[in-house]
């Protein structure tokens, strides 16, 4: 039997959020077997709650958007991924604004902060998504798909499509251990192009970036190093794993063309659906 994993002790981080550009501080804590992966918004009266689970999802503009009891949090896929590469069932995430904090723009701070904190067995056995049939979502307009099929463990696939010339088409195949993860995917940050920042910054969007936590590039080239010469694809993989965590811990093979948190939330409702 597989045991239930939370957190060790008590974990934090202090930074601003990649949109929001607001302070925030974070508080990882264990939780008891059973209770999932929890936002407390510590900031608002009555410290509402939200469970991080695909049916709580009510945005994918740039960044995965969760509400439940009159409260949201958003941009939860980076730690959300980071969580599931280290295994944690349950743990209570305090926020004290409504974004997590950007940290290195990719998920290797969180996960060595989650290893820092280290991992309790809890005795409960735990609950696994075993995918045992084909499930699919399809952007047939744009030619994108994302789906998870039968496979025993975890292991992603993923073809990435920009029409830039710098970047073209990226694909990048992981079967995913920890080890892996810290290595090949977590340093992976988020991407974006320079003549759209001014457009998102207009829309509130990418408040908080900077050429540490964002790797920026125009049409003559990068304006920052990359950890990765494919790291636009690494870190659309980074995404997947935690948009899909919403659905639970997945064992099957994830396998993607162009997707983003749409498609990627969209299926995760539909495995969620599914069980329920």
């Amino acid at each position: 039997m597989q045991e239930q994993i939370t957190l060790a002790s008590t974990a934090t981080y202090t930074g601003i959020g990649l949109h929001s550009g607001r302070d925030v501080h974070m508080r990882l804590l264990p939780a008891p077997a059973g209770t999932g992966i929890v936002f407390v918004r510590t900031d608002l009266d009555g410290r509402p709650t939200i469970r991080a689970t695909a049916d709580h999802v009510t945005s994918t503009l740039r960044a995965t958007t969760l509400e439940e009891h009159g409260a949201r949090v958003f941009t939860v896929e980076h730690l959300m991924s980071a969580l599931c590469a280290q295994g944690i069932d349950n743990c209570y995430v305090e926020l004290d604004s409504e974004e997590p904090p950007v940290a290195d723009g990719a998920s290797l701070a969180f996960f060595r902060l989650i290893g820092e904190a280290g991992r309790a067995a809890q005795g409960a056995p735990r609950e696994e998504v075993v995918i045992d049939r084909v499930y699919r979502i399809d952007d047939e307009e744009r030619q994108r798909f994302v789906m998870v099929v039968p496979y025993d463990g975890l292991r992603v696939s993923f073809t990435s499509v920009n029409p830039h010339k710098l970047i073209g088409i990226q694909y990048e195949n992981f079967e995913v251990t920890s080890a892996v993860y810290e290595k090949e995917i977590a340093p992976a940050r988020t991407i974006a192009y320079e003549e759209e920042i001014n457009k998102l910054r207009s829309m509130g969007l990418g408040l908080g970036g900077t050429l540490e936590s964002v790797i920026v590039y125009n049409d003559e080239g990068w304006l920052n190093p990359l950890h990765f010469e494919d790291e636009l694809v690494r870190h659309k993989i980074l995404d997947v794993l935690g948009d899909l965590r919403l659905a639970g811990r997945i064992r099957g093979h994830i396998i993607a063309a162009a997707s983003g948190h749409a498609l990627n939330t969209a299926l995760a409702k539909r495995i969620l659906s599914a069980r329920n």
